[in-house]
């Protein structure tokens, strides 16, 4: 398999990670939209009522800070690490614009969704959930 056909392969939206936040959010009550192309960097799920949005970022390509799953390929790093760096100002960039029209951004990473309950609790605390009773997210 040539790396152009991995790299087709890697999906975009819809993702295992996303997928798990998204079965913890309903589970906890929380209603959302995917995909919202009309707000910067098309965030994975919105919570118009909290004016939350929430990206499910792969801690490789987003590079997540301290995790054993960001490693950095031993070949061709003059081609990878220019990428990983436009990914993460990308990122930078996206969420100051949608901070700057009053969204708040969650980001949530892939390693986080392989301990549901932590998601859970994390979630739970982020949306100030205390048994069904919502008291909107925490600022």
């Amino acid at each position: 398999m040539l790396r152009s056909d991995i790299m087709r392969a890697v999906k975009r939206a819809h993702t295992g990670p996303e997928i798990i936040v998204r079965q913890a959010l309903h589970a906890l009550g929380l209603r959302f939209r995917l995909h919202r192309r009309d707000l910067p960097g098309s965030p994975d799920i919105v919570l118009p009522r909290f004016r939350v949005v929430v990206f499910v970022h792969g801690c490789f390509w987003h590079r997540h800070p301290g995790c054993r799953y960001a490693s950095t390929p031993k070949s061709r790093q003059e081609y990878w690490l220019p990428k990983f760096k436009a990914n993460v100002e990308r990122d930078a960039k996206k969420e100051a614009q949608l901070c700057e029209l009053g969204w708040r951004v969650l980001v949530i990473w892939e390693c986080e969704t392989k301990q549901k309950e932590c998601l859970v609790d994390r979630l739970r605390h982020e949306f100030a959930l205390v048994e069904g009773h919502r008291d909107g997210p925490s600022n």
